[in-house]
């Protein structure tokens, strides 16, 4: 292998373009920025920066073929490697497109792992389970009993007006809806974030940038029309819009780390036959509240920043009254972007399982060397900076657990005493006096089937 040839195919790729300096000015009047150095854009667009060091020292080999193996992932390190020795030996006029093949199998091979995560196997750790799980005398009722009952769901009937697995909110459980999101949204600005309104349609690259798939016949991703739109797609996370909005910039290590937040609808086309996942725990769109965060390229620093997830997380559920259970997630549960990742699963009594409600991973620079976002110093010293992410309230599963764990056995629910406030002081989801029935209208062709 020509090191010279890897460190001139490096140079190409993040040789800045001056052209375009954009700057920006404060970003929220909470955090002083230096408008002038804070965002500068090398160009429209936007190299993405593998390791190739790293990737291309054949001592890592092994290390690299193992993890891709132990992940389930895609990539190959045996045809990076067979494409990067063409590329160096290559005099002809194809060496382009040897470039340009080498850089997709690079872009293909997941983060690296958290070394803790090899004694796991195919099991998730089971970090803790606080609390106890609810014990009463009656039977628990599942989320869509208690609230069919209670008249504030809908989920009949909508499969010629919004497709499969979708829903209606209805009164008080709407409203329960956004007790959540402004509660979450208020305890995570006490804590320093920042909220951003974000983009729900984004261009497929950057997504394909944040981890996620946008091309196989099994992507759980919404394309629009290309004839008419172009390469753009509805997003599964604000995660993607917030990773996004640092492409192609440098930011002032003195600004670390920054702390994002975000309120928005996700798209997902999943399916899944799992009886145990109906309802609405598995939809293709609902409302989530996202945390983000960026931070310097040191390892102390994005840990440091993921622990601080968790640490949210866990206060916001308990806050609510949930029984859960935190895991370190095994390594074919990572996907490609995350190094280490936590789920924390709450108790669902009328499921009598624990099911998902958040997720928070430590990315390393994995997002960060695909959407160039770098960090500099007084010096001008560059280099790729961390980022981190997790849920901070998924709302259809957050109220699967709440109205099954605070049911009462008259079918009626306690509201947790942090959202009483976001409720003008309601204390109880109470048994509807004049219950609302919808009486649905045959059709002629329905009839004719009936007769």
């Amino acid at each position: 292998m020509s090191l010279r040839c890897l460190l001139c195919l490096k140079k190409t790729m993040i040789r800045p373009s001056m052209s375009r300096n954009v700057q920006l000015g404060k970003l929220c009047s909470r955090i002083k920025l230096c408008s002038s150095q804070f965002r500068q854009f090398t160009s429209q667009s936007w190299e993405p920066v593998p390791d190739f060091d790293y990737l291309s020292d054949p001592k890592n080999y092994q290390t690299i073929e193992s993890n891709i193996k132990s992940r389930k992932g895609t990539g190959s390190i045996e045809l990076f490697m067979e494409l990067l020795s063409k590329f160096n030996s290559s005099q002809s006029a194809d060496k382009m497109e040897l470039k340009k093949a080498l850089l997709a199998e690079a872009l293909k091979i997941p983060n690296n792992s958290h070394p803790r995560l090899h004694a796991y196997g195919d099991t998730p750790h089971v970090v803790e389970t606080p609390g106890e799980k609810p014990n009463w005398s009656f039977k628990p009722l599942e989320f869509h009993s208690i609230a069919k009952d209670l008249d504030l769901l809908r989920t009949e009937n909508l499969g010629n007006l919004t497709g499969p697995r979708s829903y209606y909110l209805i009164k008080e459980l709407a409203q329960l809806e956004q007790a959540l999101i402004h509660f979450t949204v208020d305890a995570l600005e006490k804590k320093g974030f920042i909220l951003y309104s974000v983009p729900d349609l984004l261009h497929s690259r950057l997504i394909e940038s944040c981890g996620m798939d946008t091309k196989s016949e099994r992507t759980q991703v919404y394309k629009l029309e290309p004839k008419f739109y172009g390469d753009i797609c509805l997003s599964g996370t604000a995660e993607m819009a917030l990773a996004s909005y640092f492409t192609g910039s440098a930011v002032p290590v003195s600004e670390l780390p920054i702390k994002m937040a975000a309120v928005s609808r996700c798209y997902r086309a999943e399916t899944s036959n799992v009886q145990e996942e109906r309802g609405i725990y598995r939809v293709h769109q609902f409302t989530k509240v996202e945390m983000f965060g960026v931070t310097s390229g040191e390892a102390a620093a994005s840990d440091a920043l993921l622990e601080e997830f968790v640490a949210i997380q866990k206060e916001l559920f308990s806050s609510l009254g949930l029984h859960y259970q935190l895991l370190d997630m095994p390594l074919h549960e990572l996907g490609a972007p995350a190094y280490r990742k936590f789920d924390i699963e709450a108790w669902m009594p009328g499921r009598n399982m624990y099911g998902e409600i958040s997720s928070a991973s430590n990315c390393t620079d994995y997002q960060a060397r695909r959407l160039n976002i770098q960090s500099i110093d007084s010096s001008d010293t560059r280099r790729f900076v961390h980022t981190v992410n997790g849920t901070a309230c998924a709302v259809p599963r957050t109220l699967i657990a709440l109205l099954e764990t605070h049911q009462q056995s008259n079918g009626e629910v306690i509201i947790p005493a942090v959202l009483q406030p976001y409720l003008n002081g309601m204390e109880r989801l109470r048994n509807p006096t004049q219950p609302f029935k919808i009486k649905w209208i045959k059709s002629k062709a329905q009839k004719n089937k009936t007769s």
